[in-house]
């Protein structure tokens, strides 16, 4: 620890409130981040870090510097985390609310109806350990994030502290109050169990690079055969094996025919849109804006994109709620 550090935890143990937040404050970012992987929304994630941070500020008196303070702040963060998802209330399912449209029969139901996506704005360049497994955009993608959702609490923290930062296992061992030989274990079952779950990537070339060229013209094509409604260009774009969720709301499509029959009924009931580019989980998005009288346009939702070579492999939609986290209005 510099000088300037001891000096300042020194004085955050004194009581000196401004010392403690120039302490954590180069950290907030990453332990959202943090939070949100393992919960899968962000507005839990932004309970978790608060809470993370009172916990931090009660409990910097008994900080005696054998980790880093970073450690220290990761050990509090997982803690409240795991907390969260033995005891939170998770979003409940929502049933269809979309006026004058009957939705085709959904392929089948998801799990993670909580799920909610993070704006790109929010994420940052973290620090790894050398023993991570994934790049930092893999392990922020959606369906990463999804897949983490289904693991067991405590697989979500082994896994995510040991292949997503890079943890040692017994720094591992240490944070979750655990042994080393129960951290490998932990680690086994979830690497096998986050494989299966993880959507194929079979037969799917790799997405272009975020915000070339090549993302954005593919990005663009979406958007203008969304908002013409012109449904046989838009099912062009799709993979074969296209997946459409749409949380809260637990129906999901899979290929290129079912997602055809969901898109028919969304144009056939005269649903027009503009769409407003964003970005959420290193992925293209979109604020969907629905034509409405007098020249309203009303955010409906948030779309967000996977992509596979030129084509769209998974598209996302999330409620309107959503919006504002995007730096995108109600309204046009």
């Amino acid at each position: 620890m510099s000088a300037i550090a001891a000096e300042l935890v020194s004085r955050a143990q004194a009581g000196d409130g401004d010392a403690f937040r120039e302490l954590v404050e180069p950290h907030r970012r990453e332990l959202q981040v943090h939070c949100y992987r393992m919960l899968g929304s962000l507005h839990d994630a932004e309970d978790a870090l608060q809470d993370t941070l009172l916990a931090a500020w009660q409990g910097i008196a008994s900080f005696e510097g054998r980790a880093s303070l970073r450690t220290w702040l990761y050990r509090i963060a997982t803690n409240r985390c795991l907390n969260a998802r033995r005891t939170a209330a998770r979003q409940p399912a929502k049933g269809w609310d979309v006026p004058k449209v009957d939705p085709p029969e959904a392929t089948r139901l998801g799990e993670v109806v909580w799920l909610e996506p993070i704006p790109d704005a929010l994420l940052t360049p973290t620090p790894l350990g050398p023993e991570a497994r994934y790049e930092q955009s893999e392990s922020i993608s959606l369906a990463f994030v999804t897949a983490l959702q289904l693991l067991p609490p405590r697989q979500v923290a082994v896994l995510v502290l040991r292949d997503v930062l890079g943890y040692h296992a017994d720094e591992v061992a240490d944070m979750l109050d655990s042994t080393v030989a129960s951290v490998t274990s932990a680690l086994k079952r979830a690497r096998a169990t986050l494989q299966a779950r993880l959507p194929s990537t079979a037969g799917h070339e790799a997405p272009p690079a975020p915000g070339s060229p090549a993302e954005a013209a593919l990005a663009a094509r979406f958007a203008r055969t969304y908002e013409a409604a012109d449904l046989e260009a838009l099912v062009a774009l799709l993979t074969d094996d296209v997946f459409i969720s749409m949380p809260p709301m637990p129906f999901e499509y899979e290929g290129r025919e079912p997602a055809a029959r969901f898109f028919g009924a969304i144009f056939g009931a005269g649903r027009r849109f503009d769409l407003v580019p964003t970005r959420a989980n290193g992925q293209p998005a979109f604020g969907a804006y629905l034509h409405g009288p007098a020249e309203a346009r009303h955010g409906v939702g948030l779309f967000v994109l996977t992509l596979a070579g030129d084509r769209i492999s998974a598209l996302t939609r999330f409620e309107n709620s959503m919006l504002p986290w995007f730096g995108l209005p109600r309204s046009l």
